[in-house]
C-alpha cells in the first residue's frame, strides 16, 4: 500500500493536525486524572471505559448505528491492542512516576514509524527524521532525569513497556482501518473490545470492583468524556487524514502535558533539564508539523 497524492493532500489535514495535537495534551492529562482516583489500575481502566462506551453507544444510536457482529470483527485487532495498552498503561502509572510512564508510552514512532514505511508507504525526509529523532532523544532526557524520584519503579517502567508495543499497534489498525469502518465506528468498537478485555484482567487479578465513591465517579467520569471520548474520536479521525508517523510523532506532546500538570497539580518535582528536555520537544515538533504543513501547501505538478 503506498500513499497517494490525493490522501496526502487531504482537503481536512490542517485541521486534522490540529485535532491530533488536541488529542496528545488531552491524553497527557489522563496520568494526573488517574492519580486522583483512590482505585486499582485496572479497576479505573474498567469502569472509566464502561462509562466510555456506553456514552458512544448511545450517541451512535442516535445516528442510526448499532453494534453488529461485522463492526466488532473489523474493530477487533486495534481493540485488543488498546485493550492491552490501557491495563498496561493504567497500571504503570500507579507503580512508576507519571512523567515516566507516558515518555516511555510517547516512544512509540520508533515502532510506528517503521511499519508507516513499510506497510503504507509513507516517505519520511532526512529533515524530518533528524527532527523527529531529536525529538525522542529529548524525552529521553526526561526519564533519566526523573529516575531519582521516590515514585521511579522499575516494574512500573516495563509495565510501560509492554504498553508502548500495545499503543503502537491500535494507531497501526487506526489508519488500516480507513475503507472498512468509518472513525466513529472503530473508536465505538476498540472501546467495547477494551471493556471485554479489562474486566475479566482486572477480576483475575484480583482488582476491587466495588461500586465507586461519589468523588471516584466524578473522576471518572472526567476521565471518560476527556481522555476517553473526545480524545480517542479526534484522533482516530485525525489518523485516516495525516500521515501516521505523524501523527504517532505528535504523542511526544503527552510527557510535556503529563509532567507540567503533574507538577501543577500533583506537586511532582520537574528539574532543570527536565523543563529544558520538554522545550526541546516542543520546538523540534513545532518545526516538524511547520514543514509538513508548507508540504501540504507547496504545489505539486500534475502527471503528463
Amino acid at each position: 500500500m503506498t500513499s497517494t497524492a490525493t490522501e496526502a493532500r487531504d482537503p481536512q489535514f490542517g485541521l486534522a493536525l490540529v485535532g491530533a495535537a488536541v488529542a496528545v495534551v488531552i491524553w497527557g492529562a489522563s496520568g494526573v486524572l488517574i492519580n486522583k482516583i483512590d482505585m486499582g489500575g485496572l479497576a479505573i481502566a474498567v469502569y472509566r471505559f464502561w462509562i466510555y462506551a456506553i456514552v458512544l453507544v448511545l450517541w451512535m444510536r442516535t445516528r442510526g448505528i448499532r453494534v453488529t457482529r461485522e463492526l466488532m470483527r473489523n474493530t477487533a485487532a486495534g481493540g485488543i491492542a488498546l485493550g492491552l495498552d490501557v491495563a498496561l498503561f493504567f497500571s504503570a502509572v500507579k507503580e512508576t512516576t507519571i512523567v515516566n510512564a507516558t515518555v516511555i508510552s510517547a516512544l512509540q514512532p520508533v515502532l510506528v514509524g517503521a511499519v508507516a514505511w513499510r506497510f503504507f508507504g509513507e516517505r519520511v525526509r532526512s529533515r524530518d527524521i533528524f527532527l523527529a529523532a531529536m525529538a525522542i532523544v529529548a524525552t529521553l532526557v526526561v526519564v533519566a532525569a526523573g529516575t531519582d524520584q521516590a515514585e521511579w519503579n522499575l516494574f512500573g517502567d516495563l509495565l510501560a513497556v509492554g504498553s508502548v508495543i500495545a499503543w503502537s499497534g491500535y494507531f497501526v489498525f487506526s489508519k488500516a482501518s480507513r475503507g472498512v469502518v468509518t472513525s466513529s465506528e472503530y473508536t465505538l468498537g476498540t472501546a467495547l473490545w477494551t471493556c471485554l478485555i479489562t474486566t475479566p484482567l482486572a477480576m483475575a487479578f484480583g482488582q476491587d470492583l466495588s461500586w465507586p465513591s461519589a468523588t471516584n465517579w466524578a473522576w471518572l467520569i472526567v476521565l471518560a468524556l476527556s481522555a476517553g471520548v473526545f480524545g480517542h474520536v479526534v484522533m482516530n479521525w485525525s489518523l485516516v487524514r495525516i500521515p501516521l508517523w505523524l501523527g504517532s510523532t505528535l504523542t511526544l506532546l503527552i510527557p510535556v502535558s503529563a509532567a507540567t500538570l503533574a507538577w501543577i497539580f500533583l506537586d511532582q518535582a520537574l528539574t532543570v533539564v527536565q523543563v529544558v528536555a520538554m522545550v526541546a520537544v516542543i520546538a523540534t515538533l513545532a518545526l516538524l508539523v511547520s514543514g509538513q504543513t508548507m508540504e501540504q501547501k507547496a504545489p505539486v505538478a500534475e502527471p503528463l
